[in-house]
């Protein structure tokens, strides 16, 4: 399961929570703009729009989780397992398989505007990567600046939903989960007035009882809840340091800990990583699991102008400061 977040204060910033039970060995990973994508059935893009994100690098070819273009458009893929169906080849269509539709829209696509005149034509085809690789059930959120959409292609079709919370999450879909954000609209960060009885003395006892109702377990619809409530409630200094800083608290409020989520068989899920992408600067940042200091990889200091696919790989292991060493 995982959890997605679009947030603004003086940059824009872009970011997930992937949580899954395994890996497969991802990497910061930076495609340059003379590095080419062939994609199955609509021929090859010799040049493009350079783009980092997380990726797992097969045969040289960047399998994006989650990515920013030069240009700030921003894009993640997220499980939507049980509701996501892809469809046989159509003319008059750009047929795109599920693995290729991250590079295809940051390659093509410089603003909002382009996405959604891309988006027109677009048909998700279910052709797997290989064998050893088939496609993942997934839906998708697109960031440009503080816009967002979500594109969820079902067995009636393709949808694309304006999302002004900034959130997704994983099942239901999201016009389900914007429907059950409604049962939350008395949520606030201030004190609550009594308003239980007008025979009654009741009193608050405690700070945040504001937010008293606010889901605390692991769901996707929970977490969905508890997302688009402390983006919506944020309040961040406009410094780098400071919003980034935000951001990760922002996606540690649903985060999930190993133990929490059991799988069977000794199998738990975790937030195997968790990433902010300045989409401004072109700076992505992350932290996993087992490291929670904030690592960054730019862009810029990169030569986008080379033929090649850049990897970083993570460094999962937990490095602490002892002050007075």
């Amino acid at each position: 399961m995982c959890t997605a977040i679009n947030m603004t204060t003086k940059d824009h910033y872009f970011g997930r929570n992937l949580d899954l039970e395994y890996s497969y060995k991802e990497s910061v990973t930076i495609t340059t703009r003379n590095c080419p994508f062939k994609f199955r059935k609509m021929g090859r893009i010799d040049r493009h729009y350079a783009i980092i994100g997380m990726a797992y690098v097969v045969d040289g070819y960047p399998l994006y989780y989650d990515a920013t273009n030069e240009k700030g458009v921003s894009i993640a893929g997220l499980r939507f397992a049980g509701n996501a169906v892809y469809q046989e080849e159509m003319a008059q269509k750009d047929n795109i398989s599920p693995f290729e539709l991250i590079p295809w829209i940051l390659c093509n696509c410089a603003t909002m505007e382009e996405v959604k005149q891309l988006l027109i034509r677009l048909n998700l085809v279910n052709i797997a990567f290989s064998e050893q690789l088939p496609l993942t059930p997934l839906h998708w959120m697109i960031s440009y600046k503080d816009q967002s959409i979500v594109l969820e292609s079902t067995k009636d079709g393709l949808h694309i939903y304006e999302n002004e919370v900034n959130v997704l999450t994983n099942n239901p879909p999201f016009e389900l989960q914007m429907w059950n954000l409604s049962n939350y609209m008395s949520l606030s960060n201030e004190s609550r007035k009594q308003s239980f009885s007008k025979q009654l003395q009741l009193k608050e006892y405690s700070r945040g009882m504001g937010a008293m109702g606010l889901p605390g377990d692991l769901s996707s619809a929970s977490r969905f809840v508890r997302a688009a409530f402390v983006l919506q409630n944020s309040v961040s200094g406009e410094s780098e340091e400071e919003s980034v800083g935000q951001f990760f608290h922002i996606l540690a409020s649903v985060e999930q800990q190993r133990g929490c989520v059991k799988l069977g068989e000794g199998a738990y899920e975790v937030s195997v990583y968790s990433s902010c992408c300045n989409t401004d600067k072109g700076i992505y940042y992350y932290v996993t699991y087992g490291n929670r200091q904030i690592i960054g990889v730019d862009m810029w200091k990169e030569d986008l102008e080379k033929k090649a696919v850049i990897s970083y790989h993570l460094l999962k292991n937990q490095q602490i400061y002892i002050q007075n060493d």
